[in-house]
């Protein structure tokens, strides 16, 4: 949607390049830029917001006059603006519809150019493409997500995956593949879908740890972007995995870890 991937930047007096699909929000400081990208990083630099809204491009639209908001980054508009993330942000009330109305706007174009060069179009392609993934000893999966009139995901359907997915979810891979999820468990639990969503259309890699009502199992599964408009997901059942110390820093990379969940969680 933009005419170039990057912007170039100067903050701290030092040159900064940024992929425009990294950058989820521009807050205007006084005369400075709070340009704020996934992963929490925020760079400050003294542009305008007209400038940069002619550098970002029509990815992004403008909630209130100093706020550039990328529409992939927006989950949804209540009271206030809602990213994926889970940060929320003010708006020009008065404008909701107006705002509203661009952002299903341009995230139609968003989604219907997802119908590219590049993206398989059969079971076989996607077996051939995800051959190395065959015999791995864990879960793997390319999922497409399906997103409603208000481009919100509300499901998602089984591209690819490998005889380590069908026992983990119990069911065979040809019952599992072309078909929605929602479709197969009737008790689909929406929190997958929030996360998917992120990194199908934000191009985020995230680790998701929780409880899976729809096979009674303790998940670990990590997500990352694969084809626009899909993500795979790498999925482990906690159950089977063994925590070890392999050296003397484990405890400290363990401690790390933890901190930084922690500090999500806050």
């Amino acid at each position: 949607m933009q005419e170039t991937n990057y912007i170039t930047i100067i903050s701290n007096r030092k040159k900064i390049v940024l992929g425009i699909s990294t950058i989820l929000y521009v807050l205007m400081v006084g005369k400075n830029a709070e340009i704020h990208v996934s992963g929490g990083k925020i760079y400050t630099t003294r542009m305008n917001l007209g400038e940069l809204e002619e550098k970002l491009g029509d990815g992004f639209i403008k909630v209130h006059r100093g706020c550039l908001v990328s529409i992939m980054a927006i989950h949804d508009i209540t009271d206030s603006v809602n990213l994926s993330n889970g940060e929320s942000l003010i708006y020009t009330i008065r404008r909701k519809n107006e705002i509203i109305d661009q952002l299903h706007a341009k995230q139609k174009n968003m989604i219907n150019s997802f119908i590219g060069e590049g993206i398989p179009m059969t079971e076989e392609e996607y077996r051939k493409h995800y051959s190395s993934f065959e015999h791995l000893p864990f879960a793997f999966t390319d999922i497409e997500m399906i997103f409603n009139e208000e481009r919100h995901a509300v499901d998602w359907i089984f591209r690819y995956g490998n005889s380590a997915l069908a026992k983990l979810e119990k069911l065979p891979l040809d019952q599992l593949i072309g078909s929605t999820f929602g479709s197969l468990f009737s008790n689909m639990d929406s929190k997958w879908l929030r996360n998917y969503e992120r990194s199908a259309l934000y191009g985020e890699t995230l680790e998701i740890i929780d409880y899976s009502p729809e096979i009674d199992t303790y998940l670990k599964v990590i997500c990352f972007p694969t084809f626009q408009g899909h993500c795979g997901c790498i999925l482990f059942d906690i159950s089977e995995i063994e925590y070890t110390e392999s050296s003397s820093d484990a405890d400290r990379a363990l401690t790390l870890y933890l901190r930084k969940i922690s500090k999500k969680n806050e």
